[in-house]
């Protein structure tokens, strides 16, 4: 049975521990180990993770029985607009294929919904297999973003958006 559960502080562990396990999987073919390595470090550093949640950003947690499969990550009001973003979405590979992430789609869409929100946007990396998955999902690429990280890394990412009105 697959329950949701938003997170709090004491989840940030379980977050970090499917990104860390996520992210070989998904990223391994597009970035370097480097990259993915200073990547990791960067975005689930504990502090930063409870800092975000005492901000306003919500991680829905999707669980089998007691064990976490995966979360979206999201907030509304994103950049002052009226728009919801979608910041992360991770399946364990083992979750992945078995309809979790259209679960965790519609959370995040009927949260936008409930806000009032115009569009649920994300970015996702131009060579991600989970593109696709968004278009399946209803979203369409309204631009491209080259984002420069420290070190000379670099994102390269659709913007996608959908609407939710």
């Amino acid at each position: 049975m697959i329950t949701l559960k938003t997170a709090s502080a004491t989840d940030i562990s379980t977050i970090r521990e499917i990104a860390f396990k996520t992210w070989p999987n998904t990223y391994g073919e597009i970035l370097s180990q480097e990259q993915l390595d200073y990547m990791l470090d960067k975005f689930y550093e504990p502090a930063l993770l409870e800092e975000s949640i005492r901000n306003g950003h919500i991680f829905t947690m999707a669980y089998e029985d007691d064990f976490c499969l995966g979360y979206a990550g999201y907030q509304h009001n994103y950049q002052d607009k009226n728009a919801t973003r979608l910041n992360k979405l991770y399946l364990l590979p083992e979750a992945q294929g078995k309809g979790m992430g259209k679960i965790l789609i519609d959370v995040v869409v009927a949260a936008a919904k409930e806000k009032e929100a115009d569009i649920v946007t994300l970015n996702v990396n131009r060579f991600n297999k989970a593109a696709s998955f968004y278009k399946k999902m209803g979203f369409e690429i309204v631009a491209e973003a080259d984002i420069e990280l420290d070190h000379g890394y670099l994102m390269e990412d659709f913007i996608m958006e959908m609407k939710v009105k």
